[in-house]
């Protein structure tokens, strides 16, 4: 079996630490690691399979032999390296939001839409954290009974802004129950003029805004869906609405979905059946013992957990359902890895002629 020269890009990161803990874990068959992120970084030593290996400052020239690159180190590092990393023959995937509507670029959820690995030019991108787990869960009712519109609210942890809103997230807390002022310099986004606590309060702000009044996320989750389950993000087929909310949870997002689906003979049972069968979701649905998704049963695992569903009295074909899954794996490191396995898997790791150059 062939062997595969990996670089991580972003290694010391929230998400850069856990691509390593997948990498180990995964079918990828790794001759060499090597481990990339800023001069400040360099140095720092992290495990693999036992054995210590240092964190290099990233040059273009660390990506010489490098067959996979698996990115999580912000969207301007993304932007400068991966062109340079495809030109030296290797090909890359994507945690930041750089390429995702990039038309040249596919922009996969494995149990999704694997296919688009084939159309690659160098550069794959992996969605949003919390599109990724609406569309594992809306998938298998969507090849079932097709689907008119969505409408999802979002409850998104702390981590979903990186580690630094994390830290500044449990410092918040310990400062409120110490019975002193919160301070806040990241959340709802460092982008914009105001800050706010995020501990016991809820921000319904993630991202900057736009002219009509949603936000970057918002617009993220309605674009990137259409992308993905309709291969056009400007697609009408589908109508896709999101209200993006922070909560004060570390780690684990949660998602109210709303769906009206095309085939109106579909009940309550088929929808849970069909969930149920597909790879990825896990169906956590039994109200009569309490069994729902939460997100602290969710944190380490890498399936989207599903329940609630429910029918809409009021609407036939319409449903509601609760997703939760942990972003900083399946809507982050674990599907980056994923499709690391998936291009292992359908001999794809090879940059074509007409590779990607921005």
């Amino acid at each position: 079996m062939r062997e595969y020269n990996v670089a991580i890009l972003g290694a010391t990161g929230a998400v850069g630490m856990r691509m390593v803990r997948q990498l180990e874990d995964s079918t990828v068959p790794v001759k060499n690691l090597k481990l990339l992120a800023s001069s400040r970084s360099a140095g720092t030593k992290i495990e693999f399979k036992g054995e210590e290996i240092e964190v290099e400052e990233t040059t273009p020239d660390s990506f010489e032999g490098v067959d996979i690159v698996l990115a999580s180190a912000g969207g301007g590092t993304s932007k400068k390296f991966l062109p340079e990393a495809v030109k030296r023959g290797a090909v890359c995937i994507d945690n930041t939001s750089a390429y995702r509507m990039d038309p040249d670029v596919p922009l996969v959820v494995p149990e999704v839409n694997v296919d688009q690995l084939a159309n690659h030019r160098g550069i794959i991108a992996n969605p949003n954290c919390s599109t990724i787990q609406m569309v594992v869960a809306l998938q298998p009712v969507f090849e079932k009974f097709g689907l008119n519109q969505i409408v999802v609210s979002t409850y998104q942890a702390a981590s979903g802004a990186g580690q630094s809103a994390l830290n500044e997230f449990y410092g918040q807390a310990q400062d409120y129950l110490d019975g002193k002022e919160m301070s806040a310099d990241i959340l709802p986004t460092k982008g914009d003029k105001k800050h706010y606590p995020l501990a016991f309060n809820l921000l319904p702000q993630i991202d900057v805004f736009e002219e009509d009044g949603s936000t970057h996320e918002e617009w993220k989750m309605v674009h990137e869906t259409k992308k993905i389950m309709l291969n056009d993000m400007d697609a009408t087929d589908i109508k896709v609405n999101a209200t993006c909310v922070r909560v004060p949870v570390a780690v684990s997002h949660g998602e109210s979905v709303y769906f009206e689906v095309e085939d109106k003979s579909a009940t309550k049972e088929d929808i849970q059946r069909v969930i149920d069968q597909f790879d990825g979701a896990v169906l956590q649905d039994n109200p009569d013992h309490q069994v729902y998704p939460q997100p602290i049963t969710a944190e380490g695992k890498r399936s989207t957990f599903v329940g609630r569903i429910r029918a809409d009295q009021e609407n036939p074909g319409c449903f509601n359902m609760w997703v939760v899954a942990d972003n900083l794996l399946k809507g982050a490191a674990w599907n980056t890895v994923q499709n690391a396995e998936e291009l292992v898997k359908r001999d794809l790791v090879r940059v074509p002629e007409d590779y990607y150059r921005g």
